[in-house]
């Protein structure tokens, strides 16, 4: 299966989750290329950034556990790898 280059964006709006939401990034990490973490205090909300490296398997396994969770919003870009 050919390797796909990710892009997702993760809005966390409940702080709740966001130990379930480090476990499972955590789990993923072996396609993580690289996390950015901005918080808008102002919001009361947190913007994640992660660039992922993988199959379509293993990018949709980390959005598809993101998006179950409770006040955590995902959007994710793929493309493929040369």
């Amino acid at each position: 299966m050919e390797d796909r280059i990710g892009s997702v964006l993760i809005v966390v709006e409940q702080k709740d989750e966001v130990s379930r939401l480090n476990q499972i990034i955590s789990n993923h990490s072996n396609i993580i290329i690289g996390r950015q973490g901005i918080q808008l205090k102002e919001q009361n909300r947190s913007i994640i950034s992660l660039v992922l490296e993988g199959s379509t398997d293993e990018l949709g396994s980390l959005t598809g556990q993101l998006g179950k969770l409770k006040g955590i919003h995902v959007k994710s870009v793929v493309i493929k790898s040369n």
